[in-house]
């Protein structure tokens, strides 16, 4: 008897993410269904850690549309700020802020600063909306932050963020050269083998 494809509400209104995910869990086969098709709902992002915000927003997505949900959340730490902007990548520059009104906030903070040391950190969260189980994944990616923007693709603090992994900045990567290294590339693969083996 053939199995029905698994269909996974993608609990994010930021469309480049969901890209990132449904390039690797799509190929499980798994039908990805974007939040705006959904029962969209505001989850507030108020925990201390990404593993606590991802937690939150799978579940209640889980729960509202009767649906297995995933969801991440992800952002840049850098050392000489304490970790800072860390669960507040987003908004770091205030709660409407653009990813330019950001960038330009970090280099600010960044002025003069020696140490330029930073990592991605990515939490992913699968809950189920009947039961306890979920499958849950965290990567990282280690890199310095530059002094200036370089390069035009992806999104958030990308233009700053330069990997020695990559040799270039995440903003001058492929989509596949990034997702080949960063931190929600690792987090995916994580979780897509946490899946094949439950499958």
């Amino acid at each position: 008897m053939k199995r029905s494809k698994m269909k996974l509400v993608v609990a994010s209104n930021n469309a480049k993410k969901r890209k990132e995910i449904s390039a690797i869990l799509g190929l499980l086969g798994i039908e990805l269904i974007d939040a705006e098709q959904t029962v969209f709902i505001d989850v507030i992002e108020d925990a201390d850690t990404f593993a606590g915000n991802a937690q939150k927003k799978a579940e209640a997505f889980a729960r509202v549309n009767n649906c297995p949900a995933i969801a991440d959340d992800s952002g840049l730490c850098v050392d000489a700020l304490n970790g800072a902007p860390g669960v507040y990548s987003a908004r770091f520059a205030g709660e409407s802020a653009t990813d330019a009104d950001n960038n330009r906030k970090l280099l600010a903070e960044l002025k003069n600063n020696p140490n330029r040391s930073a990592h991605f950190v990515c939490a992913l969260h699968l809950a189920w909306p009947d039961s306890d189980k979920a499958l849950k994944a965290q990567g990282s990616v280690a890199g310095h932050m530059l002094e200036q923007p370089s390069g035009n693709s992806g999104f958030g603090y990308d233009p700053l963020f330069f990997c020695p992994e990559l040799g270039k900045a995440f903003a001058d990567a492929t989509a596949e050269e990034k997702s080949s290294i960063s931190h929600r590339g690792r987090a995916l693969r994580q979780l897509a083998n946490q899946l094949k083996m439950k499958s």
